[in-house]
């Protein structure tokens, strides 16, 4: 177990009923879906600060709310309102965020069109508010030699009428260096080589030691409870020419975003890591983020092992309330000096922030998909623009959005066009299903088009496992087989979700009949033996990751030795329950205990293991039919980060994509390596569309249990919104969602479109204020949308 320092900002947690607040004022923005942007106004106790969080009562039954105070003052903030009349806080609880994330929270309750005390609610994690682990803990500091008010003389005299023991116990004390305090008893005890406390309690006595109450949070070590303490060291290597173009090129003196291109394998994470030293040598502190699929123990690891001296914070979300509360209060403190961590990372409340990275800034997970429906990389540029420091993007595929600031000059391009070591990108084959089914066909009979592993694809993994190597294989899609279906012509009837407007999942359990689940709202069914319209047979169509996982072990368990849990292993959802799952797996593959690893797209990027040297694409096509405008790019990216597992050292590898649409630009393009090809094209799509980066979009949902009820809601906002807008937008809508019912809510979808996002923020804003756009249970509005469904 570990402890960490907490930061306090309150002698006391609660201020008791009736204390006079000595006239001072603050408004508070309660964690409530309150739509009060200024704020409500108590009286609150001398030495209140902005950023501290309070309880204060609300309404007239004065519920007690949490909040946050968001402005200080005196009667200036009352507005002409009777100062007897104001209410005060409850309490200050102790936790607070600093001044700066304040400000970075006001501009997301604009931007996102949201309430801002949910906006604060986000960013102090729950169990910081709840301070789990943390416990007070009495400790011994060594005062200045003489105490105040004594003399040389009587410090001599007080020393001399010790105990032995204590004496003894004071030559050792008095010699430690100053780093070694505050302590605790028993080390102290320990260190002085004492038998019990009794010689430390006469010290204390003595007034030679002085007892202090600190507050400490007690948890776990991140990722290095089972190993034995964290990694030690590891050698910097020798940056390439154009590695430290980019790390000497970048100024650290200013903001500005910088948007690295580089190839998988080419050495990103090395010039991130070298620009966090330059910044560390200035006296600053860094902030990097990664998709929470990509924070693995060899990911944080590397940081942990260069700047494990100056302190490392890891948040993701694997961790316990303990460990976030101990990792987030080490951030506060300042005693970590470096912050990793996934999505909700970009509130780190760190202090003296000097540079900002956003590794894989392309992964959709850095969006929010609830409110606040924040994107992390554009809070990140935002947060370095108000601090007035560089914000790094890299990625091998960056988002069209940002690659659009690129070509307008907006943000700085940097590119990493080759391997390190020597290393040479994998070669890529583009295999047409289609017509190798066909030919297998003809070969073997109609059982070949069950097959998910073709032969080309299957002859790859043997010839790969027999040289001793390892290899992925990604399928984006879980479950055994993705729908249930009758065969007849006449009747084509398909089990769907009685709550949903989607199909059911076919999963197999510990029988073989399996179970069928809807991906959406969770709901199971037992999967039927015949179809209820004709009463004939089913089938079930369709590979997930389950039915490649039987296909191996029946293909290959016996020649390849590939059996679930000893060969192989099976990586998605359903079989990864928490992080350290996920861990122990990664642990095995790197280690040689697994020769492959299936699984979705957690598989396709954080990963470099110098042992793969084959990717296997199973369905390059699952996302290409999305009815989304960024299908082709998404497709593209995941083609492109999971082909850049192979090969990444050593000799080079081999990718095969399988696909039914062989000449899709964006499978072709992925295979060809061709980044700036497809981003020029695809730009250039997009701009003749009307679409994204060309515009700007904001979509709101309006869903009801009710059909009516729903689309008479979204048509009357559409309008109103309409009349608010003027011409300067697009409002188009309502129309049903791709999915129109999700969990027995009709869902309809208004897109607005416009040159600028002010143009429509703030028409919402006003009809915000009029009670005419709620965020609520029955209307989400998502500003810069990256999913459409």
């Amino acid at each position: 177990m570990a402890e960490e320092l907490f930061p306090t900002t309150a002698e006391n947690d609660a201020i008791a009923p009736g204390v006079d607040c000595d006239g001072v004022f603050v408004r508070v923005a309660v964690e409530r879906g309150l739509d009060r942007a200024e704020g409500l106004t108590y009286r609150a106790p001398a030495g209140t600060r902005v950023g501290d969080r309070v309880e204060v009562p609300l309404g007239r039954g004065n519920s007690k709310s949490g909040g946050f105070v968001i402005a200080v003052g005196g009667a200036e903030l009352l507005g002409g309102f009777d100062a007897k009349k104001v209410k005060r806080v409850l309490s200050v609880t102790g936790s607070r965020l600093p001044e700066e994330l304040i400000e970075l929270a006001e501009w997301l309750s604009g931007y996102y069109v949201c309430p801002i005390g949910m906006v604060l609610a986000t960013m102090l994690p729950a169990a910081v508010k709840a301070k789990i682990g943390r416990r007070t803990v009495r400790l011994l500091e060594r005062p200045p030699h003489p105490p105040h008010g004594s003399s040389q003389e009587s410090v001599g005299a007080e020393v001399a009428s010790l105990t032995p023991s204590a004496r003894r116990a004071w030559e050792v004390i008095a010699g430690l260096e100053e780093e070694a305090f505050p302590i605790e008893p028993r080390l102290l005890m320990a260190r002085a080589k004492a038998r019990n406390l009794g010689p430390i309690n006469r010290l204390v006595e003595a007034k030679l030691l002085r007892e202090i109450e600190v507050q400490r949070v007690k948890a776990p070590e991140v990722f290095w409870s089972e190993g034995g303490g964290a990694p030690a060291p590891a050698p910097a290597p020798e940056l390439t020419a154009a590695q430290r173009a980019i790390v000497e090129g970048v100024d650290l003196g200013t903001y500005g975003v910088h948007v690295l291109r580089g190839v998988t394998g080419s050495g990103k994470t090395e010039v991130y890591l070298k620009l966090i030293e330059r910044v560390l040598g200035m006296g600053r502190s860094a902030l990097v983020l990664v998709p929470e699929i990509s924070l693995t123990p060899q990911t944080a690891g590397r940081f942990l092992e260069r700047f494990g001296s100056e302190g490392v914070a890891v948040l993701h979300s694997g961790l316990t309330a303990s460990q976030r509360h101990r990792q987030w209060a080490s951030a506060a403190s300042g005693e970590a000096r470096v912050v990793v961590g996934a999505r909700s990372a970009v509130f780190a409340p760190l202090p003296g922030v000097g540079l900002i990275v956003v590794d894989e800034e392309h992964d959709s997970s850095y969006k929010q998909d609830q409110l606040p429906r924040y994107h992390a990389r554009d809070v990140a540029v935002v947060r370095a623009q108000k601090l007035g420091v560089p914000v790094l993007l890299g990625s091998a595929t960056p988002s069209l959005e940002s690659w659009a600031n690129v070509v307008r000059g907006r943000y700085r391009r940097w590119e990493l066009t080759e391997r390190v070591g020597g290393a040479v990108l994998p070669r890529v084959e583009v295999v047409d299903r289609a017509s190798e089914t066909a030919r297998r066909r003809a070969e073997v009979g109609q059982s070949a088009g069950l097959e998910s592993i073709g032969p080309t694809l299957a002859t790859a993994l043997e010839e790969t496992l027999s040289d001793g190597h390892q290899a992925l294989l990604l399928l984006n899609r879980r479950g055994f087989a993705s729908f249930v279906t009758c065969p007849s012509a006449g009747c084509g009837w398909t089990l769907g979700c009685e709550a949903c407007d989607t199909s059911m999942v076919v999963h197999k359990g510990d029988t073989s009949r399996g179970y069928t689940r809807c991906h959406h709202c969770l709901a199971e069914q037992s999967l039927p033996r015949k179809c209820p319209v004709c009463g004939g047979g089913v089938i079930e169509l369709g590979a997930g990751t389950q039915r490649v996982e039987k296909e191996l072990e029946s293909r290959f368990g016996t020649t390849l030795g590939l059996v679930e849990g000893e060969g192989f292993a099976r990586v998605d959802s359903d079989t990864m329950r928490g992080a350290k799952d996920y861990f122990d797996v990664l642990g095995r593959f790197g280690r040689g205990e697994l020769r492959v690893l299936l699984g979705t797209q957690m598989i396709a990027k954080g990963l470099d293991f110098p042992g793969v040297r084959l990717v296997g694409v199973l369905n390059a096509d699952t996302g290409l039919s999305m009815p989304d405008f960024r299908a082709t790019e998404r497709t593209f990216q995941l083609v492109s980060q999971v082909a850049g597992r192979a090969g990444r050292r050593g000799e080079p590898g081999r990718v095969v994509v399988q696909t039914m649409n062989p000449t899709e630009p964006a499978i072709r393009m992925a295979a060809a390596h061709d980044y700036l090809g497809f981003a020029e094209r695809e730009l250039r799509i997009r701009a003749d569309a009307g679409l994204p980066p060309a515009v700007r979009m904001a979509r709101i949902v309006v869903r009801d249990e009710h059909h009516d009820a729903a689309l008479d809601r979204a048509s009357g906002l559409a309008k109103a919104l309409r009349m608010e807008c003027g011409e300067s937008v697009a409002v188009h809508g309502p129309a049903a969602c791709p999915i129109a019912r999700v969990a027995g809510q009709f869902r309809f979808a208004i897109e607005l479109l416009a040159a600028r996002p002010k143009d429509f923020q703030e028409p919402m804003a006003r009809l915000r204020a009029r009670g005419g756009l709620k965020s609520d249970a029955h209307t989400a509005v998502d500003v810069d949308p990256v999913a459409l469904m």
